[in-house]
């Protein structure tokens, strides 16, 4: 059976304002403790193989990491929306904690990221940037709304009567680029990068593939609550601290951009400059997925697809890319775990 299929979870939820994905049912598994504990204070806003890892572990590591808000500090609790223009003028965020080098990663293999904890912190912030969003030429002022959160939160009063859930999730995700340029971080790439899938939640577990020595994964852009697509160009943006392991699987299948599982389901991801490029890379990953766990012929993995698999914006505002997945229940596959 594939490597990447029987690679099983552990689903911890022992942490106040951890919330799992919605159709998932809960581990009584215990969250494994942290080996190492990084934060964002020597990490970066730029893909490139150059950035020295800020650690370095075996396959199996289990690491906390402090993820600080997209801005990287440069929204505040006092930012105002006449403010907006001049921090976005500032440059690129997506502040990100890492990278963390895997001994024995080569270009070829796979790093797999196990997210068992997803904590909220105290406070986070949504806006409209002037410039910024799916429609952007329709919202052209600024604005911002600050949130407070108290511990053991997991859901905040948007307007009377109307609340959001918490579904905390890390917006990027991603190993370095086999380049020495730096790159942006504000679109996916084959490296991962800023994915904004709202369903790579606690629970689950996202494959990589290794592009460089080391692997160099880093993580970031942690988001509260997001909507698919993120259409005004931010989700509730707020701190986070997560556990998460690291596991490298040697010569591993060849993907053209990450794919993550859950216990119930195995997704793959496309990207492309409009929506349908990227929907057209991902049911071609789904359907060479789908032949590479069960020998069936590429016709018959693309009917079934058309059957089983279901397709999902995950973002449409990380210009120039945006990001499609594609989904099917590991039932349909006969897999389990």
């Amino acid at each position: 059976m594939n490597r990447l299929l029987v690679l099983f979870l552990l689903v911890g939820l022992t942490a106040c304002s951890t919330t799992p994905a919605a159709d998932e049912v809960a581990s009584s598994v215990p969250v494994p403790e942290p080996e190492y504990s990084i934060t964002h204070e020597n990490g970066h806003n730029k893909w490139s193989r150059t950035f020295e890892p800020v650690l370095t572990v075996d396959s199996g590591a289990i690491i906390e990491a402090y993820l600080v808000e997209a801005s990287g500090g440069y929204v505040t609790r006092a930012t105002k929306a006449l403010d907006l223009p001049g921090i976005l003028a500032i440059g690129p965020f997506h502040a990100l904690t890492g990278p963390v080098a895997v001994n024995g990663a080569e270009p070829g293999d796979v790093l797999a990221v196990t997210l068992h904890e997803i904590e909220v912190q105290d406070w986070g912030w949504s806006a409209v940037f002037p410039g910024f969003g799916f429609l952007a030429d329709e919202f052209t002022e600024p604005y911002i709304r600050i949130f407070e959160f108290e511990e053991g939160q997991t859901e905040l009063e948007y307007a009377p009567g109307i609340t959001i859930p918490f579904r905390p999730f890390p917006g990027v995700m991603g190993v370095a680029p086999d380049t020495e340029e730096l790159w942006s971080t504000v679109p996916p790439r084959h490296n991962g990068g800023n994915m904004d899938d709202r369903d790579m939640v606690t629970g689950t577990t996202t494959y990589f593939p290794v592009l460089v020595e080391g692997g160099l994964f880093s993580i970031g852009d942690p988001h509260v609550a997001q909507g698919d697509g993120e259409i005004s160009g931010t989700a509730i943006e707020g701190d986070l601290r997560v556990i998460f392991e690291i596991e490298l699987i040697k010569a591993g299948r060849d993907m053209p951009s990450p794919q993550y599982e859950s216990p119930s389901h195995y997704s793959v991801t496309g990207y492309g400059e409009t929506i349908d490029d990227a929907a057209i890379m991902a049911t071609r990953a789904m359907v060479d997925y789908i032949v590479d766990v069960t020998g069936m012929t590429r016709t018959e993995a693309y009917v079934l697809s058309s059957l089983a698999a279901h397709l999902k914006i995950a973002e449409v505002v990380d210009v120039p890319h945006m990001l499609v997945t594609m989904r099917i229940d590991k039932s349909v596959l006969n897999v389990d775990g």
